[in-house]
């Protein structure tokens, strides 16, 4: 019997088994930011997963990422989020809110026409759809430094509001994937001249202020960290491996205090030295998976856990197609093909139709 399918603790959250649902966009809220019935029975179909974790979720309107992105801001938008927690806690399930900042990666059709923020006034040549279609990515303005505290508080306000009010198990701060915090960790998106910009250690510290705000706020055991180095998407690269053991050795150096609950990472070479060195210098819980567009299947998911390369994995596409993935694979069930066309449009069609085994 594979390790895939024990119970695991990460801080105070609990893991029926160690197959995680990623953090998923797709594109289903209104332009209220306010869950709906179907992220409630979305969410609670897949409560089988031994953690669901949220897609990402803004907590301002000038820090959306794409259309039909839920946000933990209002109280209509909370009160949403407590009857998906609900009914995953209902269905026996533990779930996890990832908590985001666009940073340069929106629309002004996105974010009601305000200009992006970024570390620096750099445009990513990335293109995103918008109301109107496909649109290039404009240039973000730089935020001022005196501007960095009220995102962070931001980021902390946004993490008592899920777990406190709407009662999620924990919160996921989300560093990776070309957002904000990303963009701060790489020095080709990042040229700041002040104590947020140059060093690895300076381009490290928003990261590690928002993690300890957000820890603060709900428990260091609640709290947990998804990270992507070397992802090298919408514009974010992190090419140098020098530069990225120290820019991540850095960051983890100024969270190592926290015991947080959980460590999450993207990375393609899921057996290579980089994510051995990851774990071993963050030295806690850690997820894995190794693909962004990528399948996560049973053997490499299998791999990552009994290799004792990761304590869990985390899965994408085929927890979208399967909500009973757990016992799909655990039985050796054929498995639904997930539709593509169908992840980032309205509607029930591709989202919560999926049949069960």
């Amino acid at each position: 019997m594979s390790k895939l399918f024990e119970p695991a603790q990460a801080g105070s959250i609990k893991l029926k088994n160690r197959i995680t649902m990623a953090a998923l966009t797709r594109s289903r809220a209104g332009s209220d930011g306010v869950p709906t019935e179907l992220h409630r029975e979305y969410y609670s179909q897949r409560a089988s997963a031994g953690l669901v974790v949220t897609e990402g979720t803004f907590f301002d309107d000038v820090n959306r990422a794409f259309l039909g992105q839920p946000g933990i801001t209002t109280d209509e938008q909370v009160a949403g989020w407590k009857k998906v927690a609900d009914a995953v806690h209902q269905a026996g399930g533990t779930i996890v809110m990832q908590i985001m900042h666009g940073g340069r990666m929106t629309l002004p059709s996105i974010n009601n026409g305000e200009q992006a923020q970024a570390p620096s006034a750099i445009a990513p040549d990335a293109s995103l759809h918008g109301a109107n279609g496909r649109e290039e990515v404009p240039t973000p303005r730089a935020l001022e430094t005196s501007e960095l505290p009220g995102i962070v508080q931001g980021f902390a306000d946004a993490a008592r509001r899920a777990v406190l009010e709407a009662g999620v198990d924990g919160v996921e701060v989300h560093s990776a994937n070309g957002y904000l915090l990303h963009e701060f960790l790489s020095p080709s998106s990042n040229k700041r001249t002040d104590e947020y910009g140059g060093s690895p250690e300076n381009r490290a510290r928003m990261t590690i202020e928002t993690v300890r705000a957000v820890a603060e706020a709900i428990g260091s055991e609640r709290t947990a960290l998804r990270i992507s180095p070397q992802h090298n998407v919408q514009g974010v690269i992190e090419n140098d491996m020098d530069d990225v053991k120290a820019t991540y050795g850095a960051l983890f150096e100024g969270i190592a205090d926290l015991d947080l609950a959980y460590l999450s990472v993207l990375h393609a070479d899921i057996d290579g030295e980089l994510v051995a060195h990851l774990r071993t210098t963050f030295g806690g819980f850690t997820i894995l998976n190794s693909g962004f567009g990528h399948y996560t299947e049973l053997p490499e998911a299998q791999k990552i856990v009994d290799q004792n390369l990761a304590d869990a994995v985390a899965v994408g596409r085929q927890m979208i197609a399967n909500p009973d993935l757990v016992r799909r694979w655990n039985e050796g069930l054929e498995l639904n093909t997930p539709n593509e066309a169908t992840f980032y449009v309205p509607g029930a069609e591709g989202y919560t139709d999926y049949p069960f085994a």
